[in-house]
């Protein structure tokens, strides 16, 4: 796939570079990782600067009004660096709010770096189904009232606003909901890859009618968009890994020679880069999808996609950890730490299988005239 991005496309992914390189090294991620809060708000005020948070967000409300295309360069970048600050939370996040409407203030905040959001919408019985609700909001005379429990919410403890998605006597719908309202209780735990997560349980949560963003559409469009994200961030951690993986093979000696000169070897190599290569072009063309106002082409695209991506990441990932020998899986190489990333984005707005089956199931594909 022949793509050529914008110069200011790639301005903004060498802003993020050098930034990653001068002050979001290996040692200093070890370091966020290991303290209470678990992120830095130097780092992200940092991102604010250098106008990540204000990318997405539409020009109204003080942003670039980026596209999935503008995010895609911006995710590879912070997939490269292993960045964990709540920015895909966020931008995900804020792309409820612009595509529900109303929270215009909101998002000016977003824009400003003043603001992070989260995303609560698994559940532990649901899998990987969003639709599989059981958070009920009943309806009363001033709005609604919110029950029920979110798992695996990415930087929900971080959070100012909860995106949450519950069933209603209308169907599905979502609410922005404030972190610190009442009947909220949030407990933040570390993940395998070094971020955060919550899980969140909502009891009698009173919220105004003006907090109801969108139903199941939303839910679609938006969940398309983070997984179109992911595989952006997914492309950039595969890319650090094969590049980490060929030094390694290039200096490793073993019977007087590099281990790179062992032909078996680099047939290994040219498999990983085959794979990493048809990652790289069905990302993007579920990055420039994102914009189809067909909403079967874009599902089929982003399930494509995002199966793709996962065949890729654990073909790539295991055999980088393999050819590292012992220390492909010890926490002193950054390859164990992107090993270990790329193997949380596979199980992340669903896995391969969950997006095989949701491809197989769009109109057309059981008669064989997909159009």
């Amino acid at each position: 796939m022949d793509f050529n991005f914008k110069e200011e496309q790639l301005q903004f992914a060498d802003a993020l570079k050098r930034w990653v390189n001068k002050d979001y090294s290996f040692d200093e991620r070890k370091k966020i990782i290991a303290s209470p809060a678990g992120v830095s708000a130097t780092a992200w005020s940092t991102l604010a600067e250098l106008g990540m948070t204000a990318l997405p967000v539409p020009e109204e409300q003080g942003g670039f009004n980026g596209s999935a295309v503008d995010m895609f360069v911006v995710m590879q970048e912070l997939g490269r660096g292993l960045v964990v600050e709540p920015y895909l939370a966020t931008v995900l996040g804020a792309h409820f709010l612009k595509h529900g409407g109303g929270h215009d203030a909101l998002l000016e905040q977003v824009a400003a770096g003043e603001l992070k959001l989260a995303c609560a919408l698994n559940e532990r019985q649901a899998r990987h189904d969003l639709f599989a609700i059981t958070t009920q909001a009943a309806a009363n005379g001033n709005g609604y009232v919110l029950d029920g429990a979110k798992t695996a919410v990415i930087h929900g403890a971080q959070a100012g606003y909860l995106i949450v998605s519950a069933r209603s006597a209308d169907g599905i719908a979502l609410f922005v909901v404030p972190a610190d309202a009442a009947g909220v209780a949030i407990t933040d735990h570390r993940t395998l890859d070094g971020q955060r997560a919550a899980s969140i349980v909502f009891t009698q949560v009173q919220l105004p009618a003006s907090a109801l963003l969108g139903g199941a559409d939303l839910l679609d469009h938006c969940a398309d968009y983070g997984a179109t994200l992911l595989c952006a961030e997914a492309l950039g951690a595969m890319e650090a890994i094969f590049a980490a993986t060929l030094d390694y093979l290039k200096t490793r000696s073993q019977f007087g020679a590099p281990i790179g000169k062992f032909q078996a070897l680099q047939h290994r190599m040219a498999d990983m880069y085959i794979h990493l290569e048809q990652a790289r072009s069905m990302a993007l063309l579920a990055a420039v999808k994102m914009a189809a106002e067909d909403a079967l082409e874009r599902r089929r695209t982003v399930s494509a996609a995002k199966f793709r991506v996962g065949q890729a990441l654990k073909f790539v990932g295991q055999q980088a950890v393999q050819l590292h020998g012992g220390m492909g899986v010890t926490d002193e190489l950054p390859a164990a730490h992107h090993f270990k990333r790329l193997t949380m984005i596979e199980l992340t707005l669903g896995d391969s299988d969950h997006h095989l089956q949701r491809f197989i199931a769009q109109p057309g594909f059981a008669e064989g005239v997909l159009e």
